[in-house]
């Protein structure tokens, strides 16, 4: 059975600057804050979160149909998307703006500052959701905002269960918006920081999520691992120890290709989220959030 993986494709630009932003930025002046940091590596990889999250849920096994809309330059990422067997049936390209770009800045301590353009992505809501037998499941990813509004609603009519996985895309919502994703969807995940932004936004703490959606809430801690939150109970999944800590870029989309390949087999919450775990885990170790190979059979 097949996912519907809404959201971006991508060209991400990542830099490496070899200090820590911490010590480059001055507290008292960042109302005049002008910096330069020197980033002697620099690659262009393939990402966004919809060609990031495809490319775990084929690695695992699954079959993963990223909805996705790519610029005029997008003829690379089509044809990768192709080489590694993924489907493009739902991949519009359009030829009057680029490809969504990201600009990826990461320092010593793995903080991260990125600049995003959104480009082709701001058209994605002309593609739409309808229910067809072979889709079992689907996820909200960051979009254009009218995209995610617009699918999330496709998918409740369609009567297609779904993850609504916000991401960086969450602060585009009011309190308003979140509750009706939340009530829409079957699952929620976000990371630590995104979580407290719902429940602020929301109102609602971790267990009144739960509640409200039949599948559950995950949020993830990074090196910590995962709150898994089903029925108001909460279970913490441990992390699992990463070789080596090169790059966090798509570790959050390596987890919910994991995420989507466990419930597609239709195991439970906590299970998916181990997964989760071992798959960023290998990631991390790797460059790129699209060139890390699996080492063991899920």
């Amino acid at each position: 059975m097949a996912a519907i993986i809404c959201g971006s494709l991508a060209f991400d630009t990542i830099m490496t600057f070899e200090g820590r932003f911490a010590d480059q930025i001055l507290p008292d002046q960042l109302h005049i804050l002008n910096v330069s940091f020197l980033v002697p590596a620099l690659r262009r990889d393939f990402g966004g979160c919809a060609g990031n999250i495809a490319y775990a849920l084929k690695l695992l096994g699954g079959t993963p149909l990223p909805m996705a809309t790519v610029g005029n330059d997008g003829a690379d990422y089509l044809e990768r998307l192709r080489t590694l067997g993924i489907s493009c049936e739902y991949v519009r390209q359009v030829s009057d703006t680029y490809t969504a770009q990201a600009m990826i800045m990461t320092d010593r301590d793995n903080n991260q500052i990125t600049a995003f353009h959104p480009g082709a992505m701001m058209q994605a809501h002309q593609t739409r959701i309808e229910a067809r037998p072979d889709v079992r499941l689907g996820i909200i990813s960051p979009d254009g905002r009218d995209a995610m509004i617009e699918h999330a609603a496709q998918f409740k009519a369609a009567g297609i269960p779904f993850v609504f996985d916000p991401g960086q895309g969450l602060p585009m919502f009011d309190g308003a918006d979140l509750a009706r994703f939340v009530d829409q969807a079957t699952w929620v995940t976000v990371n630590d920081y995104e979580g407290k932004m719902l429940c602020d936004r929301t109102g609602w703490t971790p267990a009144e999520i739960s509640r409200r959606v039949q599948g559950g809430l995950v949020i993830t801690l990074g090196a910590e691992g995962s709150e898994v939150w089903v029925a108001g109970q909460r279970t913490h999944v441990p992390p699992v120890q990463a070789q080596a800590v090169v790059d966090p870029t798509g570790c959050g989309d390596a987890w919910r290709g994991a995420l989507l390949f466990g419930l597609e087999q239709g195991w439970d919450l906590v299970r998916c989220a181990a997964l989760g775990s071992r798959v960023g885990a290998l990631k991390i170790a790797q460059r790129g959030p699209q060139n890390y190979q699996l080492d063991f059979q899920p």
